[in-house]
């Protein structure tokens, strides 16, 4: 059967990140769904490129053990998030998240990925690659200065400058 990932895009999405998850997942072989965590398809990178996510993350809702890999590509997660919190949307991408951290199945992300994973109570004691910004607002997980780290099922990187850390950990495991 062949091996799919799901990512979850922000919108604006890092754009370095998302292709290279995306370019990652072509060359071996893994076909990539894009949920977008807004309101509509038509998202950005968060330096204006137009992408149209496949489905919206609600739409993820009850079909997640059907992905091998869930992957957060961060964007402006942040302060996306501190504007929008109250949206549905978000609180689908976190219902998501918890649903797929009960396959077991692999989790990634860079950047915010950690906070988002730790806000939706997925990474429990978890040991995690976080951006220093967002270092001191992980409740659940244990963060770490590390550009990148592996607990068991969880796969997260720094900064999209350290993505290149998890790829082939990410691709392995799926």
């Amino acid at each position: 059967m062949k091996k799919q990932a799901a990512l979850l895009a922000v919108n604006p999405v890092n754009g370095a990140g998302l292709f290279h998850y995306l370019e990652s997942f072509y060359e071996n072989g893994i076909f990539c769904k894009i949920f977008a965590v807004a309101d509509v398809v038509d998202i950005k990178t968060n330096c204006g490129i137009d992408i149209k996510a496949d489905a919206l993350v609600g739409e993820m809702m009850g079909h997640e053990s059907e992905f091998d890999a869930l992957v957060f590509a961060c964007g402006d997660a942040v302060p996306q998030f501190a504007d929008n919190a109250h949206k549905q949307y978000y609180s689908d991408m976190f219902a998501v998240m918890r649903n797929f951290a009960l396959t077991g199945r692999p989790m990634a992300g860079h950047c915010a990925a950690a906070l988002m994973f730790d806000i939706a109570g997925a990474i429990d004691g978890k040991h995690v690659a976080v951006h220093p910004f967002v270092k001191g607002m992980i409740k659940r997980a244990v963060p770490t200065d590390d550009l990148s780290v592996t607990d068991g099922n969880i796969i997260t990187a720094q900064t999209e400058n350290t993505i290149g850390l998890i790829i082939p950990k990410l691709i392995e495991s799926i």
